[in-house]
């Protein structure tokens, strides 16, 4: 009986255990922030030194060179910021380098912008590969996007810079 009982408690503790673990890596927070990591943001200026480390003294191993070029925040550590581009490359930055300010970058050649979210919707504009665009709605399929003047829908699955279930209002 007891060892039914003890059994018993260790799998509803197990359970509990996991239970909390999933929902904790769910819901991962930045210790400085307390903003979703990872999340997207932008490059606030036309050029951001990316850094070995979380500091002035750590080498600069490149610049980014493209003002709005979107980026995925993976850590943070005081007023550092670590990110990477669509190709997973990056390093440190500091967090004024960086704007909350959504854009995404064109995966896929010659991207059609819609009326609407719907394949057989007119077309408004067809944006080149690698070209940066502003990030508005989201729904599951299809954001809105901004770019040159054009605006339209395009499906999500041709775009980077934006989670794969992430709505946005």
């Amino acid at each position: 009986m007891k060892t039914k009982l003890a059994s018993l408690g260790l799998g509803i503790l197990s359970a509990t255990l996991l239970a909390v673990t999933i929902a904790s890596a769910q819901e991962r927070k930045g210790k400085v922030t307390n903003l979703p990591v990872p999340r997207f943001v932008s490059l606030k200026t036309s050029e951001g030194n990316v850094r070995r480390g979380p500091s002035l003294t750590h080498r600069i191993d490149w610049v980014f060179k493209r003002r709005s070029m979107p980026l995925r925040v993976t850590a943070e550590h005081g007023h550092w910021r670590r990110v990477e581009d669509r190709d997973g490359l990056g390093g440190w930055v500091h967090y004024s380098l960086l704007s909350g300010v959504r854009s995404v970058i064109v995966e896929k050649d010659l991207l059609t912008l819609r009326t609407r979210p719907d394949v057989k919707a007119p077309a408004t504009a067809a944006l080149e590969i690698g070209v940066v665009a502003r990030l508005g709605k989201c729904d599951l399929e299809w954001c809105r996007l901004t770019s040159g003047g054009y605006k339209g829908w395009a499906p999500k699955a041709r775009i980077w810079g934006v989670g794969p279930d992430e709505i946005r209002d």
